[in-house]
Order: structure tokens, then C-alpha cells, then sequence
């Protein structure tokens, strides 16, 4: 695996779900270290416009279209060079689509369940003393799925996405790994590329920025518009002269996002001093204002001609499907959907080196607190734990269930959860097929 990574160019991929107009935490989230990720010297890096993933959240056809003209100009205008990246629309590549069908297969719909778009769905309709499934459409729960296709069908290395979506990076991880375990080494197993500081921009209310909420600043509004929104960003009572907070400061987090360090600190030293909020937000404009000015003429361009942009996403999507047709008839070989003119005899099964064996995760979950999960032999999700603060407790855990088998899981109840239709037996045996594993010479 070392070989085989120090001799592949790195690959980065990253997509924008094409529901809304794009703003400024789209920006410093995704579009701007994409940008950077691409002018690495070896960096291969993907780009696509998520439309499929828009119609589970959006059922306007004139929004969608609009949405990807404005992603694209966006991406275009920040500098992102087609020549250099593949850069496609989703709908564009029909082989996305069949992964998906493929891995829906090796996925277990517990893994789903715990989905948090599915489950933030579900108790928003169990507060409400509705149905848990109202209104919840297969769309909303196997968009996992879809975005593990996303990222696997390309081999991606490298996945740049906010903090929120740490999770869907992990179950794509483990769609690759099941579908590997059954099929033979095919998929590459991505990782999450996060940057710190600004991977969660807030919004002009002080919760994240986002479309749901209303919150958000449009990257490219005019100088006019920008200022006004940034005249409206949340802030306390405190006068001038009074110092000021920067934590829990929308204001203060935005400003960093866009600023150097020496910028920044600059910032903190004004707030220490007692900054007026007026001063402050006439700051965060021009600083924003300093960026985007120069790319907002480029974008007005691109607006003005659509066809322009679709010649290169077409282009794009050539390129891509260069990449996705080989995979797709390699891993349709593997699953078996293979022309019956080359059959003779059932193929013989070769010997696995071992038996499958019950396994652990341990992982980190995007509220930064650490989980463990056991699963069958088969897939299925056996135990989950609740939230550790230290990964080293989550491990002591796992030794414990490693070491102790069955005699473990009374200490060890108030950490883990209830899971439907899960069997105590099915966990014992599991347990004492892990042991007896451990003490097999």
C-alpha cells in the first residue's frame, strides 16, 4: 500500500450540491482549498457540480439549473483552470449512478440509520409527534451511498469537506472496505482533508452559514450588497471602548477566515482594545471585499455565457468518464455482471487465507468526541458506543471486548447503545469468535 501511494499522484476530489447560490462558506469550506489542493505539482483533482444530490433537497428545475451555471462560474472565477483538473457535472457520468446501485448492495442499512442528515430528519419528525419516516424520502437516505460513488469512483485520496462531513468520508471508507472484502482489492480508501480553522464559516446569525438557515453571505453580491449583509452580521451590546470577545464572534471567525495571521492578530489586539462593531464590520468588508473584487468581474463573464461553460464541463465529463468507463467494466467483471459467452464452468471459489472474522472501528464523529462500533462477519453493525472523550477510553473498551468476550458487556453497558433488532446471542457469539480467534495458535 506504501508503494502503490508513493507511485500514484495524489487525488483530490470535492463537489458543490447545486440547490443555491454559492457563499462565502462555500468558499473558504470548499472552493478555495480545492483551488490550492490543484495546483499541487502532483496533485490529479477532481471537481463536479453534486445535481443529483440537489433533487433530494430541491424539486425547482429552473433553481437547479441556475445553481450549477452559478457553482461553475464560481469555481471558474476562483481561479479553478479546466486545462489543469477534471472538472464535470454528476449527471454527466452515468457510471456514478451504477457504483451507487453496486455499493447500496454492500451497504448495511444500519450504517445508514445512523446517517446524520437521515437522523436529524427523524427526530425533527419525533419532536413533532409525527411519524419518524414522514416526509423522508429514499432520496434523503441513501444520499451516503451516492456520495460514496462520488469519491470511489474516481479513487480519491483526498476529500476536502467541512467538519459536518467527516462521517460520509467514514462510510465511504467502509462501502470501499466491505465491497474490497467480498470482490478483491478495487477501491481506494479515501481520507478527509480539513482545514481547521475554517472549515465551519458562521453565518450572519452566528450558526453555521448555510442555505437552510438564511444566513448566508453570496460570494460574489456586489460591493453594494456585501457591505449591507455584513452591516447585519449578529453581534453583542458592548459600546466602543469596551473590550470585546472573539470567541463565539461570528464576526471575528469570518474576518479570520480571509485574513493572514498578522491580520488577524491585529484583529484580536482591536478587539482587546475595545473596537467599535461598526469599525469592525467596515474591517471584515474590505477584507472580504479585497479578495473577491478581483474574481467578481471574471464571474459577471461567465454568467453572461452559459455556453461557454458548458463546453468545458463537457470536456470535463470526457475526461472523467476516461476514468470512470475502465472502473466501472473492471468492477463489473468482479460482481459477477459479465457476458455469458466466456462462461464454461462455475468458476472455482479460492481459499481465503482466513475466515471472516467479526471486527471493531474506532472513530472520530464530526462533534470531535470519539466512538468504537463492532460488526459481524457479515457487515452488520453488532455494537455502537456511545461518545469518549479521549480515544485512548474508546480502545480500552475495545481491549476489554477483545480480551474479556462476553463477560465485558455488563461493565461496559452504560457505554453502549441500544440497537434495534440486534440479538444479545448474535453479540456473545461474535465475542467468542473474536476470542477464540486471539487464542488460536
Amino acid at each position: 500500500m506504501n508503494a502503490a501511494t508513493t507511485l500514484t499522484p495524489q487525488r483530490f476530489l470535492t463537489g458543490i450540491t447545486t440547490s443555491g447560490t454559492p457563499h462565502l462558506g462555500n468558499y473558504v469550506g470548499s472552493i478555495r482549498p480545492s483551488v490550492a489542493a490543484s495546483l499541487g505539482a502532483s496533485a490529479q483533482s477532481y471537481y463536479f457540480l453534486a445535481d443529483y444530490h440537489a433533487l433530494i433537497k430541491c424539486d425547482d428545475p429552473a433553481r437547479i439549473q441556475r445553481s450549477t451555471l452559478e457553482i461553475a462560474a464560481s469555481w471558474l472565477a476562483a481561479g479553478l483552470n479546466p486545462e489543469r483538473v477534471t472538472f464535470y457535472r454528476q449527471s454527466d457520468i452515468p457510471e456514478i449512478t451504477e457504483l451507487t446501485w453496486l455499493l447500496t448492495c454492500v451497504t448495511g442499512k444500519g450504517v445508514l440509520n445512523r446517517a446524520h442528515a437521515y437522523k436529524a430528519a427523524v427526530d425533527k419528525n419525533e419532536a413533532a409527534g409525527n411519524d419518524p419516516d414522514a416526509e423522508i424520502t429514499a432520496g434523503l437516505f441513501m444520499y451516503p451511498v451516492l456520495m460514496g460513488a462520488d469519491i470511489l469512483m474516481f479513487k480519491a485520496h483526498k476529500v476536502p469537506v467541512g467538519r459536518d462531513q467527516i462521517q460520509h468520508i467514514e462510510m465511504a471508507r467502509d462501502m470501499a472496505q466491505r465491497f474490497n472484502h467480498l470482490y478483491g482489492e478495487h477501491l481506494v480508501l479515501p481520507e478527509a482533508l480539513i482545514e481547521e480553522s475554517v472549515a465551519t464559516l458562521p453565518g450572519l446569525d452566528g450558526r453555521k452559514m448555510s442555505k437552510s438557515y438564511d444566513n448566508t453571505i453570496p460570494l460574489f453580491s456586489s460591493r453594494e450588497q456585501l457591505k449591507k449583509l455584513i452591516a447585519g452580521i449578529v453581534t453583542d451590546s458592548r459600546a466602543p471602548g469596551e473590550a470585546k470577545e472573539i470567541t463565539g464572534s461570528a464576526l471575528f471567525q469570518i474576518y479570520q477566515a480571509f485574513a493572514s495571521e498578522a491580520e488577524t492578530a491585529d484583529m484580536r489586539q482591536a478587539y482587546a482594545d475595545g473596537i467599535a462593531w461598526g469599525d469592525a464590520k467596515t474591517k471584515l468588508f474590505e477584507r472580504i471585499d479585497q479578495d473577491v473584487a478581483p474574481m467578481r468581474e471574471q464571474y459577471q463573464a461567465l454568467i453572461n455565457d452559459p455556453a461557454k461553460i458548458e463546453t468545458i464541463l463537457q470536456a470535463g465529463a470526457e475526461k472523467a468518464r476516461s476514468v470512470a468507463t475502465p472502473l466501472m467494466r473492471e468492477l463489473r467483471q468482479a460482481v459477477g455482471l459479465r457476458k455469458l459467452v466466456a462462461v464454461t464452468a462455475p468458476a472455482a471459489k479460492p481459499k481465503a487465507a482466513k475466515a471472516a472474522q467479526p471486527g471493531f472501528k474506532q472513530y472520530r464523529e464530526a462533534d470531535g468526541q470519539f466512538y468504537f462500533k463492532m460488526l459481524s462477519s457479515e457487515g452488520k453493525l453488532l455494537l455502537q458506543s456511545r461518545a469518549y472523550a479521549v480515544p485512548k477510553e474508546a480502545a480500552q473498551a475495545i481491549a476489554a471486548l477483545q480480551q474479556q468476550g462476553e463477560q465485558a458487556l455488563a461493565p461496559l453497558a452504560e457505554q453502549l447503545q441500544p440497537l434495534e433488532g440486534v440479538q444479545h446471542e448474535e453479540v456473545a457469539l461474535a465475542l467468542r469468535q473474536l476470542l477464540a480467534a486471539l487464542t488460536s495458535p
